[in-house]
Formats: C-alpha cells, sequence, structure tokens
C-alpha cells in the first residue's frame, strides 16, 4: 500500500510552491505528482506553471521523494520532444520520475494551440500512436518512424532514462483501446472511478465502478499473457462521489483508503490542500493522514 500526493502548479516557487515539495518528502509521501496541463479548470484565470519546469526544479530539492505527471497527454505534447525533456528529468531526479499518461480530455489544453477539439475517438486515436513510439524514444538510441499523427527521424535519445529499460508509465484508461496500452506499456494503470457516477452515484456504486474497471484491465491483460498483478493500480481521489469528505479527518480517510485497497488498488493520491479550491482541506488533517494512515491500515 502506497500513498502519494498531488501538487498543482498554482504558487510561485519561491511564494511556497519549493516548500510544497519539500514537505512532501518530509511527510514520507511515496510520489509526489503535479498535473500537466496549460491551465485547468477553475484555476484556469490564475497562476498555473508548467510541469515539467516544475518537477526539475522539485528534484533539485528533494532527495527520496518520487515525482511524476498526474498526467501527461497528447493534447500539446509531442513524443519526440517529451522524451527529451523526460530523460533529463530522469537524469536530474537520479531515476525518481514516473510518467502518467492519458489521452487527454476536451478542456483548455485541447484548443489552446489553435486547433479544433479533437473527438474522443481522435483523442485515442493519438494516444494509441503515443504512448508506443514513446515507448521506443525512452529505450533507443534513435528511432526513425512516421504515423498517422506523429513521426520521429534519427530522433537521438543519449544516454537514455537512468531507470532502465525506461522510466514507468502510469497509463491512465478506462476504455478498451486504453486498457490495452495500459496492459502492454504501463507499469502501473490509473483511475479517477466512472465519471458518470461524481454527481449523483455513491460510494458504493463508484467502488463497484473501480471494480469492474479493474477486472476490464485483468482481461487486458490476459489477451497478451501478462499477469495484471504485476501492475500497480492507482486510484486519484476528488473525483469520485466521495469528493473531499476522506480528507475531513484521520478516520475518514482510513475507511476510505481501507476500501479501495481492498478491491486492488495498491496506491492513492490525495491532493495537497488549496484554500478556497475544489481541493480545500484542513492542512494538519492532511498532515496526520501522511503520518499514520499507512501504519492504521497495516501498510
Amino acid at each position: 500500500m502506497r500513498l502519494s500526493t498531488v501538487i498543482l502548479p498554482v504558487r510561485a516557487w519561491h511564494q511556497g510552491g519549493r516548500d510544497e515539495w519539500l514537505r512532501a518528502e518530509q511527510l514520507g509521501f511515496h510520489t509526489a505528482y503535479t498535473y500537466d496541463h496549460l491551465s485547468w479548470r477553475s484555476f484556469r484565470d490564475g497562476p498555473w506553471y508548467g510541469a515539467v519546469p516544475t518537477l526539475t526544479a522539485a528534484a533539485a530539492v528533494t532527495e527520496r521523494l518520487r515525482l511524476g505527471t498526474l498526467v501527461t497527454s497528447p493534447n500539446f505534447r509531442h513524443p519526440v520532444t517529451l522524451a527529451k525533456d523526460l530523460i533529463s528529468l530522469d537524469d536530474i531526479s537520479g531515476g525518481r520520475i514516473t510518467l502518467g499518461i492519458g489521452a487527454g480530455g476536451t478542456g483548455f489544453d485541447a484548443t489552446a494551440m489553435g486547433q479544433a477539439a479533437w473527438t474522443p475517438r481522435e483523442r485515442a486515436d493519438r494516444f494509441a500512436e503515443f504512448v508506443p513510439m514513446l515507448d521506443r524514444l525512452l529505450t533507443e538510441s534513435s528511432v526513425t518512424c512516421e504515423g498517422t499523427f506523429y513521426s520521429a527521424v534519427e530522433a537521438r535519445n543519449i544516454p537514455g532514462c537512468v531507470q532502465r529499460p525506461r522510466l514507468p508509465f502510469a497509463v491512465a484508461a478506462t476504455g478498451p483501446r486504453g486498457l490495452k496500452l495500459a496492459a502492454g506499456h504501463g507499469q502501473a494503470w490509473v483511475t479517477t472511478g466512472d465519471p458518470k457516477l461524481f454527481e449523483t452515484g455513491t460510494p458504493e456504486q463508484s467502488r463497484q465502478a473501480v471494480r469492474d474497471q479493474m477486472d476490464k484491465l485483468g482481461k487486458a491483460c490476459a489477451d497478451i499473457g501478462r499477469d495484471a498483478s504485476e501492475m500497480d493500480k492507482i486510484l486519484l481521489t476528488g473525483f469520485t462521489p466521495d469528493r473531499g469528505r476522506p480528507l475531513e479527518s484521520l478516520e475518514a480517510f482510513v475507511d476510505f483508503a481501507g476500501r479501495h485497497f481492498e478491491l486492488g488498488i495498491t496506491e492513492i493520491v490525495v491532493h495537497a490542500p488549496i484554500p478556497d479550491s475544489d481541493f480545500a482541506a484542513d492542512q494538519a488533517v492532511f498532515e496526520q493522514i501522511a503520518t499514520e494512515a499507512l501504519a492504521r491500515l497495516g501498510g
């Protein structure tokens, strides 16, 4: 059982941003992730910093904490340039980077570069090309390939990742094509639950949806001769019908986490508190959860 956090890049580095990443390491979190967006939802009209520079700075001031994105998507990334950034990050961090990666959505990122928003099918098509190509770029010293959406011509990536054969992928997916990619390329799988249940569903329905997703992941792994138990299963909290309730008290979190660990989830990710936002929470309770919850859960 692992407990991790996600730190949204809304604070300037010298005005509290640096301290948040240091505190995450001090609290003993397994990994501290950040969103890889150009901006995001209710934070769109406020400060929002880039994921790669933020993780680079975090890597320079921490020693043990794993770091990563949750998640990167093709919305404004290209595999060739992303691979170079990731190899550099893995080097600077001493091999502590995890790439959370997903197909992207229809938010601000989808049109910020002037393109029309992609349909769900096109997002899936791009994702199906993006992930295998990125896998090659991170494991081969020179890559040439021509795809429908992404191409590389003698793209050099020397010396490669510190982590071998490459840094781990945590693939966010719920549909059949995404789960196939997770099975084929992921060292971990990421879910936020079923978004259809967020407004009107119950916690029990949400857990059943996660159970069903994991069953589908197991089938996708079995189809290629892989044991799904090899993969970590990551739940990013805050998007299930439970919403912020698990952070209301240590007891509430232990109950929430215990029920999901019983399903087979191996890592739970909680948002670092941001006042006056959807992720507002008591900092003292958050820190108590970080330092005491796993012991209460027997982990």
